[in-house]
Parts: structure tokens; sequence; C-alpha cells
């Protein structure tokens, strides 16, 4: 398990749920930046270093006291009975920046 929160950073595998967007990683990366300074942005890595608040507890993290989310959006694919897709509906989805969460 992870010890340190460089242990979760350097990790090889995708921790967190993102797939991939380009347009969710500039929205949490804008609100990074806005947060932190632009050159917090190196530091930022969609895979490892920010997840839901589930997936930190997962790790064996939580929350700083205090600390808001930074929000994101994504699109679940709403299907009939017949498995076809018939629309995508808009969900926010709160995360947690690791600068903002400590070990359990």
């Amino acid at each position: 398990m992870y010890q340190t929160i460089e242990d979760v950073l350097k990790s090889p595998v995708s921790l967190s749920t993102y797939r991939g967007s380009t347009k969710t990683k500039d929205m949490v990366a804008e609100q990074i930046k806005a947060k932190y300074g632009a050159s917090e942005l190196k530091n930022f890595n969609p895979y490892t270093s920010m997840m839901t608040f589930s997936s930190w507890l997962r790790l064996g993290f939580k929350p700083k006291k205090g600390e808001k989310a930074i929000t994101s959006v994504t699109y679940i694919e709403v299907k009939d009975e017949n498995g076809k897709v018939t629309r995508k509906q808009k969900r926010a989805v709160n995360l947690f920046y690791y600068r903002q969460v400590m070990k359990i």
C-alpha cells in the first residue's frame, strides 16, 4: 500500500478514474493554476495527483480540514431498454489534489 503522497505520485499505474479527456484535464489545470500558481502545473498528473474523495480514502488518505474540492465534469451515457445510448447526461465530479490530502 502507499505510505506517502510521494509513493502515490510515483505510481506506475493509473490510480484515478480519469479517462484521458483533454477538456477535463484543462479545466482542472486552470483551477490548480488559480489556487497554487502556474509553477504547480508541472506536478499535475490527472492519473495520480488528482482523485475523488473515495479514491483517496481507498489509498489511506483524506482531505485536510477546510479544503474545498476542485470541480470537474463527466458525461454519463443513458441507455434505453435495448441497450442503445439515447443521450449523455452531464454530471459534476468533485476532486482533490494531492496537496489537499493527508495520511489517515
